[in-house]
Formats: C-alpha cells, sequence, structure tokens
C-alpha cells in the first residue's frame, strides 16, 4: 500500500475520524481517469463539507483507489500534483484533509488495499490509533461500502458520481446511510453529533 500524507498528520488516541473516497464524492469522476491536476473538479459543496468536518473537530482522510497508476495513464508525480491541488482547493474553503491513503494496484492485483479488500481501512485505523467501528466511511461505489463493512466501519452512500447507479444495481450493507451529496452527509453526520 502506498499513503501520502500531508504534514499535518499527527496521531491522536482521540481522533475522530472520517473517511472518504475522492472520485465520485469530493471530486468529479471520470471513465477515462483523472489523470492531471487540470481535469480534478470539485464536486460543488465538497470542500464546504469537509472544511465544514474539520471545524466540527474531524480528522478527514481519504481512501482512493487509482488504478490509473497500475494501468500508466498517470504516474506518481502526477497524482502527487492532483493531490496537492485538491489541498491547496481545500485549504482556499477552509479545510484540510489529514492523509490520502490510496492504492496504485489494476482490479488483478492481489494487494490487500485495493477496495473492496480493507487494507487501506485498517492502515487508517492503525496510523490514526482509532478503533473504526462505526467510523463514517463515505464513498459512492459498491466497494467503498463493502471496504466499511468488513471492518465494521459506517457505510455511507452519496449519489454523486457512481452512487446513483450503485444505488440502483444495489447489494450494499443494509445499514447503509444514503444522501444526495457530501454536503448532505457532512450535515447530517454533525447534526447526529
Amino acid at each position: 500500500m502506498v499513503q501520502f500524507a500531508t504534514d499535518n498528520v499527527v496521531a491522536t488516541r482521540a481522533a475522530r475520524v472520517i473517511v472518504l473516497d475522492r472520485d465520485g464524492v469530493i471530486n468529479h469522476d471520470s471513465d477515462q481517469y483523472i489523470k492531471s491536476p487540470d481535469e480534478w473538479r470539485p464536486i460543488p459543496g465538497s470542500l464546504e463539507a469537509i472544511a465544514r468536518l474539520n471545524h466540527a473537530g474531524f480528522r478527514v482522510v481519504v481512501a482512493t483507489n487509482q488504478s490509473g497508476v497500475g494501468r500508466g495513464l498517470l504516474d506518481f508525480a502526477a497524482l502527487t500534483a492532483i493531490h496537492e491541488r485538491m489541498h491547496r482547493m481545500l485549504a482556499q474553503a477552509g479545510g484540510r484533509i489529514d492523509a490520502v491513503f490510496f492504492c496504485p494496484h489494476t482490479a488483478d492485483s492481489r494487494c490487500e488495499c485495493r477496495k473492496p479488500k480493507p487494507g487501506m481501512l485498517v492502515e487508517i485505523g492503525r496510523r490514526f490509533e482509532v478503533d473504526l467501528t462505526g467510523v463514517p466511511v463515505i464513498g459512492d461505489g459498491l466497494r467503498d461500502l463493502q471496504a466499511a463493512e468488513a471492518v465494521s466501519a459506517l457505510p455511507v452512500l452519496v449519489l454523486t458520481g457512481k452512487g446513483e447507479r450503485t444505488l440502483r444495481e444495489g447489494g450494499f450493507p443494509s445499514h447503509t446511510l444514503i444522501f444526495p451529496d457530501l454536503a448532505f452527509a457532512a450535515a447530517a453526520l454533525l447534526a447526529t453529533d
């Protein structure tokens, strides 16, 4: 598993963590993959939602499959540049992402980090010294929800990105919370906090 973390990561036992998928949750997704910083465009309201979560005391962590690296569509430098753009735009909105964990492997690899396998989430729990039971894991795909269930986290589906298709196709954990987008999900989670 490869991980890219910002300088402001400081693990604490009392950390309140929320885990987000990237493509389709924070930014618009593309069937051709997001291959450059110019292609990375935030979904309206997503950056402000992350800032609200930060201000409420949540550490926001991204766990994202990035098989475009394994397919040779982009390299680690391009992926880093994409994440730097995301961090800059979030800072302008008053928010931050504490760490980005990503799997660069293709679907046919036997890695433990590619969702729906829970490797990235297990590593997030270890790194932040937090039990993931009940921790919200927000994604737009079945793989995100299955990975969340595998570590007893709270699966949350947003209908942006591939979310509408995921909802139609079903098969996700029965206790999954469903929201139109990250802004609605953040508002609901904060209202029950």
